[in-house]
């Protein structure tokens, strides 16, 4: 089963240098795919799909996405691509193929930015989350990871960014500047529903760069939303979870409920 149309990939005029490069790439694909290839989208990789199709994945103006040509080789599809128990093969692909590879070269860069610990250091899971202090679902993202904190089972890494409103980026650089950034952290998401941490303009211009670097670094990723969460699975490899995890995501991520 195939579900989503075309998304709107295509909109606005390409400039004439990006037109003859996509154009030299599209040669060694089918026509279909070329036509995709000529309107921005670089290809990553390709593989046997269900139904005698072969599927590709590629990205196109930084964000990740599959399509699959037709046995007759005539016409792609783009979209999502379900079995019959409703597995997303798409995502998966797209995991397998782009997200994780590029994610784990990332990994690195999550160790190294300006991040507040949220948790024991002797927590056997680390987890990256991009935080922004106005986010309600980062808020209740660490309102379902609670128990593994408390239990001493996971330890949270926020990346604080200011995106989502005007007081975003203040509110970050008070917590990630403040003398004990996981206390206050944790005061702020005491106080989260009556408006959360108050702007410490000291505090603010001693932590805004770090704030923006970390803007920049989600910007880089090609991450969209808060909060946009990376973790190692058993197999070492490196998973992307953005937006509020589901339950069995979140299992995923933490491993069983403390």
């Amino acid at each position: 089963m195939i579900n989503s149309p075309l998304p709107r990939l295509f909109r606005g005029a390409l400039l004439t240098s990006a037109l003859f490069a996509a154009a030299v790439q599209a040669q060694d694909y089918p026509p279909a795919i070329q036509s995709l290839v000529q309107q921005g989208v670089k290809v990553v990789d390709s593989f046997d799909a269900p139904g005698g199709m072969t599927g590709y994945v590629g990205e196109m103006q930084g964000r990740s996405l599959a399509f699959y040509l037709t046995p007759d080789g005539n016409h792609v599809i783009v979209g999502t691509l379900l079995d019959e128990e409703g597995n997303n093969l798409s995502a998966a692909s797209i995991q397998e193929l782009i997200e994780g590879p590029k994610f784990a070269e990332a990994w690195p860069q999550l160790e190294d930015s300006n991040w507040v610990q949220d948790g024991s250091s002797d927590a056997d899971t680390i987890i990256y989350t991009f935080t922004d202090p106005n986010c309600p679902y980062c808020y209740r993202f660490r309102q379902q990871a609670k128990p593994w904190i408390e239990a001493g089972d996971v330890q949270l890494r926020h990346i604080l960014v200011g995106i989502l409103k005007e007081d975003s980026l203040t509110k970050a650089a008070t917590i990630l500047g403040s003398e004990n950034p996981e206390e206050a952290l944790h005061d702020h998401q005491a106080s989260y529903q009556q408006g959360g941490i108050e702007v410490d303009r000291k505090l603010v211009s001693a932590a805004h760069m770090d704030v923006k670097a970390n803007n920049r670094l989600m910007q880089e990723l090609g991450l969209r939303a808060t909060p946009s969460t990376l973790y190692k699975d058993k197999d070492g490899k490196v998973i992307m979870v953005q937006g509020l995890p589901n339950p069995q995501a979140l299992e995923r991520m933490m491993g069983p409920k403390p």
